[in-house]
C-alpha cells in the first residue's frame, strides 16, 4: 500500500541528477547503483501489473519493486521471512542486547575501507564474545548469537556499531548440561570492552601490515607506517563503548526488538516529514538529551550525501551468525539446546513454499495484500502484466 506521506525515493528522484553531477567524482558505482533503483523502484521503468476486484471491479496498477537491500520500500517481505525463521530458534532462557562501537578514528578508516574494516568488527566482536563466554571465571560455556551491522546514528551521519543478540548462557565444555546467566547480568562490559579494543587494534595492524587498508584523501598521511601507529596509540588507552542493555522481557519480546534492526538502512521513510525548496524534515532522537524526539531540517543534498554513506559493498552480509547459532551445525546444536531446557522441538514452516508472495506475506504478517481496497471484501486478480519502459520515467511525486 502506497504511503501518504514522503518518501526517501521523492528526495532522490526530484535532486538526484543535480546530486549525481555535483559529486560525480566521489561517487562510487555500488552508491550510483543504489541511486538509480530507489528512483526507480515502483515506477513503469521496472514494469508491473494491472489487478481488478473481482467483486466490484476496482482495479490498480502495482508496478515491480527494485528489491534493493537500501531501498526503504524493499525489505517487508524479507524482514517477515527473517523473523520467521528467527521464531523457530527462540529458547526458553533470557536473551540479552549488547552493543559494540567503533570510536570516531577507527569509523573515518571503516568508511574507506568498509568490507575490511566492518568484517574485522565482526570477527573481533564474535571472538570477545565467545572467549569471555567460554571463561569458567565468568560463564564457562558456549554461547550463541547473531550480530547486525549498523553504520548510521539517528542523525544519518557514520557511526558504526554491531547490535548482538545472545541467548542468556550455553551448554558446558563437554556438552551434558546447560549453563545460565545470572538473573539479569550477561558479561562484564568492561572486560568485554578492553579485550574487543585489544583484538580489533591487533587484527587492524596486521591488516595495515599486509598492505590490506586503501587511506586517502584527508587520511593519506596514515599510509606511513609511524604515523598509523600514532593514530592508533590513544585508542589504546580509551574507553571502547561496549554497551549491554537490561534482558529482554521475554523470548517473544526479542523478536519485537530486533525487527526494528534488522532489514532497513539509514532511516524509514516514516520518520520523514516533508520535503520543501531543496531541505528534507525528519525526526531523531538525540540519545545526549535524555532520547528526546527532535526534528532536523537538512539540505536535500545533505540527505542524500548522509543516506550513501550506509551504501554496503556488494555481497556484503551485514547480519552473521556465532557459536550454536553458526550456520554451519545450527539446527544440530539448537536441538541439543532444546534438550538441555527441556524444551519441545519447533513445528516445522512452510512458509517458504512456491507460494506467490502476497500469499507468503500473508501467511508471515497477517495483512492482506490481495483484499480489495475499495470494497473490502473481493480479492485482487491480475488482470494483465506489462514489461518495464525503457528511458527514464516520468517523476510521480507519492507524497
Amino acid at each position: 500500500m502506497a504511503r501518504s506521506g514522503p518518501e526517501v525515493a521523492d528526495i532522490f528522484r526530484r535532486y538526484g541528477d543535480a546530486y549525481r553531477t555535483q559529486h560525480d567524482a566521489s561517487l562510487s558505482t555500488a552508491q550510483r547503483r543504489v541511486m538509480t533503483a530507489i528512483e526507480l523502484c515502483r515506477t513503469a521503468a521496472l514494469g508491473g501489473h494491472v489487478e481488478a476486484c473481482d467483486q466490484c471491479g476496482h482495479q490498480r496498477i502495482a508496478f515491480n519493486s527494485c528489491r534493493d537491500r537500501h531501498c526503504p520500500r524493499c525489505q517487508s517481505l524479507a524482514r517477515a521471512q527473517w523473523l520467521e525463521d528467527r521464531r523457530a530458534e527462540l529458547l526458553d532462557t533470557q536473551y540479552f542486547h549488547v552493543v559494540f562501537t567503533l570510536p570516531e578514528p577507527i569509523a573515518a578508516i571503516a568508511y574507506q575501507n568498509k568490507a575490511l574494516v566492518y568484517g574485522l568488527l565482526f570477527r573481533a566482536t564474535a571472538e570477545t564474545l565467545r572467549t569471555i563466554a567460554a571463561d569458567p571465571k565468568h560463564l564457562g560455556a558456549e554461547i550463541g548469537f547473531f550480530a547486525v551491522l549498523h553504520t548510521w546514528g539517528q542523525n544519518l551521519l557514520h557511526h558504526p556499531h554491531l547490535h548482538c543478540v545472545v541467548p542468556g548462557g550455553g551448554f558446558s565444555p563437554d556438552g551434558t548440561r546447560w549453563i545460565a546467566c545470572k538473573p539479569g547480568f550477561f558479561l562484564p562490559v568492561r572486560v568485554l570492552s578492553r579485550l574487543f579494543r585489544r583484538l580489533f587494534l591487533e587484527h587492524l595492524e596486521k591488516a595495515f601490515a599486509a598492505g590490506e587498508l586503501q587511506l586517502f584523501s584527508d587520511l593519506q598521511a596514515l599510509s606511513e607506517r609511524n604515523a598509523f601507529r600514532r593514530c592508533l596509540a590513544p585508542l589504546r588507552k580509551a574507553e571502547w563503548v561496549v554497551y549491554a542493555k537490561p534482558p529482554f522481557a521475554g523470548p517473544e519480546q526479542v523478536l519485537d526488538y530486533v525487527g526494528r534492526y534488522t532489514h532497513r538502512v539509514a532511516v524509514s521513510n516514516s520518520r520523514l516529514i516533508d520535503i520543501e525548496d531543496g531541505a528534507v524534515r525528519f525526526r531523531w532522537k538525540d540519545y545526549r538529551h535524555g532520547n528526546r524526539q527532535k526534528v532536523m531540517t537538512v539540505s536535500a543534498d545533505e540527505f542524500m550525501r548522509r543516506f550513501l554513506l550506509h551504501v554496503l559493498p556488494e555481497g556484503f552480509h551485514r547480519i552473521r551468525y556465532y557459536g550454536f547459532l553458526g550456520n554451519r551445525h545450527r539446527a544440530q546444536k539448537l536441538a541439543h539446546c532444546r534438550d538441555l531446557l527441556g524444551m519441545p522441538a519447533p513445528k516445522a514452516s512452510n512458509s517458504r513454499s512456491e507460494k506467490d508472495y502476497r500469499d507468503r506475506y500473508e501467511d508471515l504478517t497477517g495483512h492482506s495484500l490481495r483484499q480489495c481496497p475499495a470494497c473490502h471484501q473481493g480479492q485482487m486478480i491480475i488482470i494483465e502484466t506489462f514489461d518495464g519502459v525503457t528511458g527514464r520515467p516520468s517523476y510521480r511525486d507519492t507524497s
